[in-house]
């Protein structure tokens, strides 16, 4: 996985569409898109559904494809086509990495909307591009879906996903991807003795130096323990160290 800058301007993106090939006029029906900084969600997102065009008309969608995503030909009736929404879309994803899982799909449907606007770029030519199930084959040996890794971080529970809407998979890839990407949190570690007085600097203490005190938990207190874990159980979780 590429390494980003602390105040790198991230963009976790996921669409949903009418079918599975662009090339085959299938068209985006929906954009969700989540901001981050600094592997911090910002706040600020960009989400929008759109109504998909063939040859002037509204294309109607198979029920195998609604099902998935729970978009219907009526919910998007009203909604505006892609010209109309397409450049705002470039104005908020520009200069930024995006972060896609599955990046091929999302990233060629993207391209082939552009495509149809006159003097609209390339995603490539704007922003850069975090594939996660690239990244997952590298970590597990073979690329794994969404819920997998959402299961495997366990921030599965975070959202709700009866449907797999753009934006609540946005959501929850964000999620996965502050996951993934915690190893490249690291402390400052280089400072060693003689370096001056910065604050951040490792500080040596002595051999001689008197041992710790060590305090025995109390009975009652070993039975409150006991009390919590069972209240983690009950909400379907265990701690770390049982695993």
């Amino acid at each position: 996985m590429e390494e980003n800058t602390q105040d790198e301007r991230l963009i976790i993106l996921d669409t949903e569409t009418t079918g599975i090939n662009p090339r085959e006029g299938h068209r985006i029906v929906e954009i969700g898109c989540v901001e981050m900084i600094n592997r911090q969600l910002t706040g600020r997102s960009y989400h929008v559904y759109v109504k998909p065009m063939a040859h002037g008309m509204q294309m109607v969608m198979d029920q195998e494809v609604i099902n998935i995503h729970g978009l219907t030909d009526d919910y998007l009736r009203d909604k505006p086509r892609f010209e109309q929404i397409g450049h705002e879309f470039v104005d908020f994803i520009k200069g930024a990495r995006l972060v896609i899982h599955n990046a091929k799909f999302d990233v060629g449907f993207m391209d082939h909307e552009f495509a149809m606007m006159p003097g609209m770029p390339k995603t490539a030519d704007i922003c850069s591009v975090t594939d996660t199930l690239k990244v997952s084959k590298d970590e597990f040996g073979s690329p794994k879906t969404l819920d997998y890794l959402a299961r495997f971080y366990k921030v599965d529970k975070l959202i709700d996903r009866t449907y797999h809407g753009a934006l609540i998979d946005a959501q929850l890839l964000a999620f996965v991807y502050i996951e993934m990407t915690r190893k490249q949190a690291t402390f400052n570690l280089n400072q060693g003795e003689g370096q001056g007085s910065d604050a951040n600097a490792i500080r040596r203490v002595t051999n001689d130096r008197p041992k710790l005190k060590v305090l025995a938990a109390t009975a009652d207190e070993l039975t409150e323990h006991e009390n919590r874990l069972a209240i983690v159980n009950d909400k379907g979780a265990s701690p770390l160290w049982l695993k």
